[in-house]
């Protein structure tokens, strides 16, 4: 990992790859820059990438299914860009596995501090942070904060996004008791896609889903009115 990060802009439109480029650049990132489908996956395979912008108007493969294709198989956090005036685009996006967004037109600066705040908050969860403990286990399951991996019932690791992860540490560091949904934005350090007012009833759903997918009784309820609560009890280790 270079000391900033090594970030990868998608996007067909070759002066906003060259202007985004050219400003992270001189803010100390490394940056490779794709038109297409075909070069994002050639720059993923060929080495680490810590952070993807990805415009959602490709040609050919669009950044939404660009998008739901890195989740399958990787955690990098992504930021989706948008030229669409509409709540649609975010919302499916951030279904699909992206971490935050940006509106095109943007001031390169915001999508600095953007890019720092993911970066910050996926470097500062690390495996010491949990009270001592890397491991927390919860109706069969596990999560290894050192890896980063939730394990389910069946010994299966279950992929989450950098958002997900963060909501799930933050239920299992206050397990059993009301979160308001600021308070689950505090939590996260705004990581959440600070601003869209559906964020987190979003990453919720991702995330409920995830861990219903075993069949098991719910563990995250809503609380109506107010935020949810995480029902399994804690161990760490």
């Amino acid at each position: 990992m270079s000391p900033e990060g090594h970030i990868l802009i998608v996007d067909d439109d070759a002066e906003i790859r060259r202007l985004a480029g050219k400003f992270l650049r001189e803010h100390g990132h490394k940056v490779t820059a794709a038109q297409d489908a075909r070069e994002m996956r050639e720059t993923m395979a060929a080495g680490t990438v810590d952070l993807v912008i990805l415009d959602i108007m490709l040609p050919g493969t669009s950044g939404l299914d660009l998008c739901r294709d890195i989740r399958r198989t990787s955690n990098v956090p992504i930021i989706m860009l948008t030229a669409r005036g509409s709540d649609v685009d975010r919302i499916v996006g951030l279904e699909l596995g992206a971490d935050d967004y940006l509106a095109k037109p943007f001031n390169p600066r915001e999508l600095l501090a953007r890019i720092h705040a993911v970066l910050r908050r996926t470097r500062l969860s690390d495996p010491a942070a949990v009270n001592g403990g890397t491991c927390l286990a919860f109706s069969g399951w596990m999560l290894d904060t050192r890896r980063r991996e939730l394990t389910n019932p069946e010994g299966a690791i279950v992929d989450l996004s950098t958002g997900e992860y963060d909501l799930l540490l933050t239920f299992l560091e206050h397990p059993q008791r009301v979160l308001t949904r600021d308070q689950l934005m505090d939590a996260a350090k705004n990581r959440i896609a600070t601003g869209f007012d559906r964020a987190i009833d979003i990453q919720v759903s991702r995330l409920r889903r995830k861990l219903d997918s075993s069949g098991g009784p719910e563990m995250v309820k809503t609380v109506r009115g107010t935020g949810y609560f995480f029902v399994p009890e804690v161990a760490r280790s």
